[in-house]
């Protein structure tokens, strides 16, 4: 039993108008800091499954990456929450 645990990407519709805003399909300014937040999540959630398949499949290779990424995108959420401080 194999188990594939890809990089989860979140879908983005973005395009530029020509003030250069970023836009969401709706037309509406999209708040990146949001965007960023949720991709964090969802990369964490997708480690945690990592290293959950690591424990169960007894791999400690695949546990240690889910660790990484979880420790990645945590990293990645402090800078976000920095990030909001100075808004």
């Amino acid at each position: 039993m194999s188990v594939n645990f890809g990089r989860v990407e979140p879908p983005s519709p973005r395009s530029l108008c020509p003030s250069g805003v970023a836009l969401t399909s709706a037309g509406t300014r999209a708040d990146m800091s949001n965007e960023d937040k949720v991709s964090n999540k969802i990369n964490e959630l997708a480690g945690k499954g990592k290293e959950t398949a690591g424990k169960a499949t007894d791999n400690p290779d695949l546990e240690a990456e889910g660790k990484g990424d979880q420790t990645k995108s945590n990293v990645k959420q402090a800078g976000e929450k920095v990030k909001d401080v100075f808004k």
